[in-house]
C-alpha cells in the first residue's frame, strides 16, 4: 500500500498506455493504482503473482504473471511497464527474469507467454534478454488507438 502514489504518478504516462492493453488506463488516477495494487494484493498466489519494481525505494512499475485455466492451466501470461525514465536500462529484463524464476519454482506452471505489440521494440529486447523466444508474430491482431497492429508471442518454458 506504500507504493500507491507512487504508481498514480509513474502509470499515468500515455507512452506507457500505447504499449499496453486498454484495461491498463490513460490517464491513470490514484483509483487506478488502488484498485490495481488491491486487486493484486487479493488475488496474489490464488490467480496471480504481481510484483512492484522498487528502486531507491520507490515503485517505479510492476510485473505481474496472469495463471490461465481450462487447457491452458499450466500457462502464465506476462504483463508489466516501467516508468519511461528508467526505459532502456536493463531493468525490466531483470524484474521479468525474477518473475518468472519465483512463478516456475513455486507454481504448477510450465509456460509463461508474452503478447508485446511488434513495434515495441523496448519490450520484445527486455523479453527476449530475459530468455522468452519469438514463436511468431500475428498479423492485423491487435486495435489500439484505432490503428490496427502486429502482435508477437513470445514464450518462456520451465
Amino acid at each position: 500500500m506504500d507504493y500507491i502514489k507512487e504508481i498514480a504518478e509513474y502509470a499515468n504516462n500515455k507512452n506507457i498506455a500505447d504499449n499496453l492493453r486498454n484495461a491498463f488506463p490513460y490517464p491513470y488516477t490514484l483509483d487506478d493504482a488502488k484498485y490495481y495494487v488491491n486487486h493484486c494484493m487479493r488475488k496474489e498466489g490464488e490467480s496471480q503473482i504481481c510484483r512492484a519494481i522498487v528502486i531507491n525505494k520507490k515503485a517505479i512499475g510492476s510485473v505481474g504473471v496472469f495463471f490461465r485455466d481450462d487447457v491452458y492451466s499450466k500457462t502464465g501470461e506476462i504483463g508489466y511497464w516501467l516508468a519511461e525514465e528508467f526505459w532502456g536500462r536493463g531493468i525490466m529484463n531483470t524484474a521479468i527474469s525474477k518473475v518468472c524464476k519465483i512463478v516456475f519454482d513455486e507454481y504448477d506452471i510450465i509456460r509463461i507467454h508474452a503478447e508485446p505489440f511488434a513495434d515495441n521494440i523496448g519490450s520484445r529486447k527486455a523479453l527476449e534478454k530475459a530468455g522468452f523466444m519469438l514463436e511468431g508474430i500475428m498479423k492485423n491482431n491487435v486495435i489500439k488507438n484505432n490503428k490496427v497492429l502486429d502482435s508477437c508471442m513470445y514464450a518462456k518454458l520451465k
